[in-house]
């Protein structure tokens, strides 16, 4: 019986993490009595947290973490790492702000024990012109730094075995703002069983997105310099 650890960050998300709890602990309770739906809150301004307590009552699969602010990267590490602490078989990844459908991830899992790692490609988006071009822009970035060709290295609707992340996870520098990307790098470069599946991608369901413009360009610019770094290890 395959256990299964659904990591979601989650920053300042009163709005959606009630409706996100729901949706995704019904994935977990409908495999078996092993597999949580761990919520990590990354230092949250708002009653994220509370909201998350007073739902744990009514959701005994869902496991709470509360860390300081470090950013979304460093709270995907943190999630990974609990994960596999737990000997979790299958780790899912996705983010606390409802663009994604639960229900979109039981292809995924049917085909589990075919691929290392199956990643989301986001073909339906509908969360904005400026996202569609960074996640172009990327690609790019990728092709030329590293030689692979990923559809959509960001996708914040992956799954992956325990094992394929523990072979991973520890070559990713602990303040790496784009963990999933780096780690797809891994994946693909190192010729790891990968298959892309087309996903919807709602737009933002409510809250604010705390990632602008501004700091899209400040976190490219610091990742351009962590990729050519990582380059050297690979």
């Amino acid at each position: 019986m395959d256990k299964l650890y659904i990591i979601i960050p989650a920053y300042n998300e009163a709005d959606t993490i009630a409706q996100v709890v729901q949706e995704w602990h019904t994935v977990v309770s409908r495999l078996n009595p092993q597999s949580r739906l761990v919520i990590i809150d990354d230092g949250s301004k708002d009653n994220t947290v509370q909201i998350l307590n007073n739902l744990q009552k009514n959701y005994p699969q869902l496991i709470i973490l509360t860390k300081p602010n470090s950013g979304h990267g460093a709270t995907l590490l943190y999630g990974y790492n609990y994960a596999l602490a737990h000997n979790a078989d299958f780790i899912f990844q996705t983010d606390s702000d409802g663009q994604t459908i639960a229900d979109e991830f039981w292809p995924f899992w049917t085909q589990r024990q075919s691929f290392s790692a199956i990643i989301g490609q986001r073909k339906q988006r509908q969360d904005g012109w400026s996202r569609i071009l960074v996640t172009k822009v990327l690609k790019f970035i990728l092709l030329i730094i590293f030689r692979v060709n990923i559809p959509d290295a960001n996708t914040p609707f992956r799954l992956i075995s325990g094992i394929t992340l523990a072979k991973y996870l520890g070559r990713i520098p602990e303040d790496f703002n784009l963990t999933n990307i780096i780690l797809t790098v891994y994946l693909v470069k190192n010729k790891e069983k990968v298959k892309f599946l087309p996903i919807t991608f709602k737009p933002r369901q409510g809250g604010i997105n705390s990632i602008n413009l501004r700091k899209i360009i400040k976190i490219g610019g610091k990742a351009l310099k962590d990729f050519w770094q990582i380059k050297k290890q690979i």
